[in-house]
């Protein structure tokens, strides 16, 4: 169980159910991101701020493991954590539904990091998030 440095609260809203009323599959990585960005914006910035300085995080790889389903009207939280691994900042992201703390989904997702669009070794990782890798 990886250690978690962040942690966002949601709900399911009935649009994002299929005909089988569950959380379609494809929602559970729009889950992931949200956390990802809020957790970014927590750190006090964001990818737009970014952006503006030529930094690009980027996903290269996702990997999720759905465990049980999430319905309609469910709350949940998104538990993250995360590791360096070379050029890689690698993001776990486990979900879990409330108030039973059931875990819905575990997604692993790589990212890089690219400055002025070339691929950097990532050292804005270990200057943004270096406290908490």
């Amino acid at each position: 169980m990886p250690q978690y440095v962040y942690e966002i609260e949601m709900k399911v809203r009935d649009y994002e159910c299929d005909l089988q009323g569950v959380v379609n599959n494809a929602n559970y990585q729009h889950y992931m991101e949200h956390a990802r960005h809020e957790f970014l914006e927590s750190t006090g910035t964001t990818f737009s701020a970014l952006h503006a300085r030529g930094i690009d995080a980027m996903v290269s790889r996702v990997e999720i493991a759905y465990k049980h389903s999430l319905r309609g009207s469910d709350r949940f939280v998104v538990r993250l954590g995360m590791r360096r691994e070379g050029v890689k900042l690698i993001f776990v992201e486990d979900i879990y539904r409330l108030p039973d703390g059931v875990c819905c989904a575990r997604g692993v997702v790589d990212t890089i990091c690219l400055k002025d669009g070339k691929l950097t070794r990532g050292e804005a990782f270990d200057e943004l998030l270096g406290k908490w890798l």
